[in-house]
């Protein structure tokens, strides 16, 4: 069985690779895998060209996968985290959680619900498959 590691990400416009990156380091440690885990960076489609997400996305070594509108929707009843100012811009309680558990499957579940850093969001979804 093969454990499936998915880092969810929200992040402002222009947010810098090394804060998004370690965040991620951070949330995967609270959720307590090693960076070696982390199956890749996941992210809604509507941040597509932010060049920090796939800086990071590289600096660790993984993959970056935007994920469409519909998957985030289908994702987001399982959120643990609501913000509303959130809400209001995305219709999403929470654009990590909804990216992490979107990008780990149907059957995942939150491991860390989102921390934050000045710029960004992070959580961290798994799946046993």
């Amino acid at each position: 069985m093969k454990l499936f590691v998915a880092a969810g990400l929200g992040c402002r416009k222009g947010c810098p690779a090394d804060e998004i990156a370690d965040l991620v380091r951070l949330a995967l440690q609270e959720a307590g895998f090693e960076l070696s885990a982390l199956s890749g960076l996941f992210a809604p489609s509507f941040k597509q060209g932010e060049a920090g997400l796939a800086e990071a996305a590289a600096s660790l070594g993984v993959p970056l996968v935007l994920v469409p509108q519909a998957a985030l929707e289908a994702a987001e009843p399982r959120v643990l985290t609501r913000s509303e100012r959130v809400v209001a811009l995305t219709g999403l309680g929470s654009v990590a959680e909804t990216a992490a558990l979107a990008g780990a499957g149907p059957q995942s579940i939150l491991k860390r619900a989102r921390i934050a850093s000045a710029n960004a969001t992070c959580a961290i979804a798994v799946n046993e498959a």
